[in-house]
């Protein structure tokens, strides 16, 4: 059994925005609070953690109050690139280094949200490939789908990839809903992740209406 990793660390609630172990995530980070957080980051260990606000009926409402609700997981992302802009603003780039769940958030006096969480929460030792058969349907189901979105891809280069990599950039790109975002970063393993993400994207390429593209990231 697992122990608890416990460590105290600075959250950026982004909905819609997953990052999963030995994937990378670039961010333009633009509130004066989440520049904050990354000059505090960059002076310190440099890292942040990724989690997702719960949806509400009052998305979207400026009245709604603060703070908001989160998810109770995430992903710790180490900062490998950054760029300071003129303004203050900032291009990073995270690289996700391992699951966590919340244990509870701490006033400490930032513009920010920060939480201790138990980094230990998740296995997330390198998983073993996933079998032919699956990885084919993963392969077929996103060319399915990219093709629904219209999407020019350069398949012979998706073919390249390790599994791993094939289905967390498919589990963070794809345009589903908070919801099936944040299943697809708790599922244990690789093999289940990738039996949901072909799911999802069957799901939403079939649905009345098809794939939608109108959903963003930042």
């Amino acid at each position: 059994m697992m122990g608890t990793k416990p460590a105290r660390i600075p959250l950026f609630p982004l909905a819609g925005a997953i990052l999963l172990p030995r994937s990378q995530l670039p961010l333009h980070i633009f509130e004066p609070r989440y520049r904050e957080m990354v000059r505090d980051a960059l002076a310190g260990p440099g890292r942040i953690g990724m989690i997702q606000p719960i949806p509400t009926l009052g998305d979207g409402d400026s009245s709604q109050p603060e703070p908001v609700p989160l998810f109770h997981a995430g992903c710790l992302g180490e900062i490998v690139a950054v760029e300071e802009l003129d303004d203050g603003r900032f291009n990073i780039v995270l690289h996700g280094s391992n699951r966590f769940r919340l244990i509870a958030e701490r006033d400490l006096g930032t513009a920010y949200r920060q939480a201790d969480v138990d980094l230990a929460a998740f296995d997330d030792s390198e998983p073993p490939p996933l079998a032919l058969a699956q990885r084919a349907d993963v392969e077929r189901e996103a060319k399915r789908f990219g093709d629904a979105l219209g999407l020019a891809v350069d398949w012979s280069a998706v073919g390249q990839l390790d599994d791993e990599m094939l289905v967390n950039a498919i589990a963070q790109v794809a345009p589903f809903d908070a919801g099936a975002k944040q299943a697809l970063l708790e599922e244990p393993t690789l093999a289940g992740r990738a039996d949901l993400v072909v799911q999802l994207m069957q799901f939403q390429r079939l649905a009345p209406g098809g794939a939608d593209v109108g959903q963003t990231l930042q």
